[in-house]
Parts: C-alpha cells; structure tokens; sequence
C-alpha cells in the first residue's frame, strides 16, 4: 500500500518559506535605516524583530512535535537546528545579562541624582522595595 502525503500540508510548509522570505528581506532592506534612526525607530524594529523571532521559534517548537516532522527529519537538520539554536540562546543571555545590569546601574545613578523621569519611574521608599516580591526563576 502506497502512502500519500497530504499536499495541504506541503502547500503550508510552501506558504511559510515564501513568508519567512519576505520577512527576511525586509528586515534587511530596514536595517541600515533602523541603525541611523532615533530611539523610537530603535524600539519599534527590536520590538518587531522579538515579535517575529517568538513567532518563528514557537512555530519550530511546534514542527519538533508533529510527528510527521519528527519522524523524517534527518539528525544532520537537528544537528543545524540545534547549533543555531544554541548560539542564538547565547548571545541573547548574554547580551540579556549585559543590558540588564548596565540599565540598573543607570537606573541606580540617575535616581540618586535625582534624575528620573517621574511619570516613567515610581520612587519607592526602602520598605516599600523590600516587600516587593524577587523575580521568579525557571529554568
């Protein structure tokens, strides 16, 4: 018996190339624009860019639970995947770490100064701070 793959799912697959495709040429014809740009062209494209990276890396985490996919796909293509995967993680904690604690030395600095805007940033007396509960961790 001869098995049929299911052409819809094929056409998808075809939908989503030629979207990422697009995407990613127009990302790349803003770039250079996007780095001349002010502080809200800045925000604007990091926030589109992080938008469409969630987008992109929930949809790879759904393709490695359709059995289809994950029935077929070569070791070589996890091999890739992962390796890409691995660098991206890295970079983004570490530039995650890095901005973090440079903006809470800023943050720090410019309070004792005096300097915060105040309708971005609530002053809160040392109580006040110590009652606020820590981050949450998972892992």
């Amino acid at each position: 018996m001869q098995r049929v793959i299911d052409y819809g799912f094929l056409r998808n697959l075809d939908e989503w190339v030629r979207m990422q495709k697009k995407v990613l040429e127009t990302f790349q014809k803003v770039e250079k624009d996007v780095e001349e740009g002010d502080r809200l062209q800045l925000i604007l494209a990091t926030r589109a860019a992080f938008q469409h990276m969630m987008r992109t890396i929930k949809a790879f985490d759904h393709w490695l639970q359709d059995p289809v996919i994950i029935s077929h796909i070569t070791r070589e293509m996890l091999i890739e995947v992962w390796q890409v995967m691995y660098k991206v993680l890295t970079e983004l904690l570490e530039i995650d770490i890095k901005h973090t604690s440079e903006m809470r030395q800023l943050l720090e600095k410019l309070a004792r100064e005096g300097k915060l805007n105040p309708l971005a940033a609530a002053v809160k007396s040392e109580e006040e701070e110590e009652q606020r509960r820590p981050p949450t961790l998972s892992v």
